[in-house]
């Protein structure tokens, strides 16, 4: 029987016969656990019809997990030292193929279009720590690209991207989060399951997108998202008219009872539902 890719021995064996090293400005960190690899394929809810979009492949141990269950896979790798190694990892499967290059550079509708039948498709990742946000960031503004993007993130991003309002760890990215998707937490992974071992524990993010998004001027919206939560301490009120809006307070105070908000009300305790209001009674925004 084939040796599969996140056995502990296999990856020290493959790491040592190509000489690679372990890139922590990458934020290099393989998976060895057969159980949260199926468990993550699984919570993605991948099948034999689907075409999926991976983001760092590593040495390909979630990939050859998904290529057992999808239809087709292509993966998006940074690290040009692990092309030969993938090539090796992954050379009994014709339905995989590893792009090289830079998730936050690539063309993601021309891949799809040339390279995955043009969609709808399913993104998987384990996303280095250090480049997350932005790379989510970008996925959620292609989001009518994919149908769902579930990734492996550290468990204090994943908490924020899904607390509600009226939660302390809400924030502005769980406002933005929730604009384009459904998130849930589907599995926790502890740090165990990696080598090299973080320092941290993981989750594993489903965000299930939204068909349709809110018709109302996004830019403003998030902007007004950020000026809200940039003095959490501060009245809703207060941190919209300290911002540098070049709006006047009293006129604030009155879009925002308008918009049916307290203006006493922080912004942990304002919903999306809320922030879109706000946004759409508000003036045109000077920033």
């Amino acid at each position: 029987m084939k040796t599969r890719l996140y056995s502990p021995k296999y990856v020290k064996e493959i790491i040592e016969k190509y000489g690679f090293k372990f890139s922590k400005s990458l934020g290099q960190n393989f998976l060895i656990d057969g159980n949260i690899v199926r468990k993550i394929v699984e919570g993605a809810g991948i099948s034999k019809d689907d075409y999926v979009l991976e983001i760092g492949p590593g040495i390909g141990t979630l990939t050859e997990e998904l290529a057992l269950s999808a239809k087709q896979v292509v993966s998006v790798e940074l690290d040009e030292s692990l092309l030969p190694v993938l090539d090796e990892t992954l050379a009994d499967y014709d339905n995989v193929e590893i792009v090289h290059g830079d998730i936050l550079k690539v063309d993601i509708k021309k891949l799809i279009d040339e390279k995955l039948n043009g969609g709808p498709v399913k993104v998987v990742a384990n996303l280095p720590y250090y480049v997350t946000t932005p790379i989510l960031t970008q996925l959620l503004e292609d989001s009518q690209l994919f149908e769902s993007i579930t990734v492996m993130i550290q468990k204090e991003v994943a908490d924020r991207m899904v607390a509600k309002h009226g939660n302390k760890t809400y924030g502005s990215l769980s406002v933005y989060v929730s604009f384009f998707s459904e998130p849930q937490i589907i599995l926790k992974v502890p740090k165990t399951v990696f080598m090299p071992q973080p320092k941290v524990d993981s989750s594993v993010m489903k965000l299930d997108i939204k068909k349709e998004l809110p018709d109302v001027d996004r830019d403003k919206l998030f902007k007004i998202v950020k000026a809200a939560f940039s003095k959490r301490r501060k009245t809703v009120l207060n941190a919209l008219s300290t911002y540098g809006f070049d709006l006047d307070k009293e006129d604030i105070r009155k879009d925002l009872i308008l918009a049916d908000i307290k203006p006493e009300s922080r912004a942990e305790e304002l919903s999306l539902e809320d922030f879109i209001n706000i946004s759409k009674i508000l003036p045109p925004l000077n920033i």
